[in-house]
């Protein structure tokens, strides 16, 4: 049996997404910057650890490891070096550029995932990637141009949450299902092979 976090790294990502909301809606106007640096380190080391780990060793079965783990470890990269960038004083402009490919490749993900009827619920999980990739997308043009147009903002903050949204419920499905799926499973020490 294969081991699958995928619930943790949605949840996680859950929670990303909200602090990012936050941060367009309110943080961009550069008032107390630092007080997203311990929110967007922890999400961002949970999915730096998670997607790396999924990226190098692949536990899923087939292309579940790229769709998860590759847009996973390059969240947690973004989230890393954003938290990095405000407790240094850094400009984000570099960060948010980043943002835009991985968010791209999210976009591309979220298509495919659809495409390929890849989980349960392919148009839902889709969906969420590709809002979430629009988030990234959008990050450079949003801090660089449309940082103090306020319903800017505000629409970028929506999409972010409906991401989140969708997540949440992806995620606790994943979570409702793994604990009844795994709830037998020992590690391989532990099996009695009487």
């Amino acid at each position: 049996m294969f081991i699958d976090y995928i619930s943790l790294m949605l949840i996680n990502m859950v929670a990303g997404l909200v602090l990012l909301a936050d941060f367009v809606y309110r943080g961009l106007d550069g008032a107390n910057l630092k007080r997203w640096i311990p929110g967007f380190g922890l999400v961002g080391g949970i999915a730096l650890v998670t997607g790396l780990h999924m990226t190098l060793t692949w536990p899923l079965p087939g292309s579940f490891n790229i769709s998860f783990g590759e847009t996973t470890l390059l969240f947690g990269a973004l989230y890393v070096m954003a938290a990095i960038a405000i407790a240094q004083g850094w400009d984000l402009l570099t960060v948010t550029i980043y943002g835009f490919f991985a968010g791209l490749m999210s976009v591309v993900v979220g298509l495919r995932i659809i495409s390929l009827e890849q989980t349960r619920q392919p148009f839902v999980a889709g969906l969420g990637f590709i809002l979430t990739g629009l988030g990234g997308m959008l990050s450079a043009p949003t801090l660089v141009y449309l940082r103090y147009n306020q319903g800017w903002r505000t629409l970028g903050a929506v999409v972010l949450l409906v991401a989140a949204l969708i997540w949440t419920i992806v995620g606790f499905q994943a979570l409702w299902g793994h604990m009844d799926n795994f709830s037998d499973w020992q590690p391989p020490g532990m099996i009695n092979n009487d």
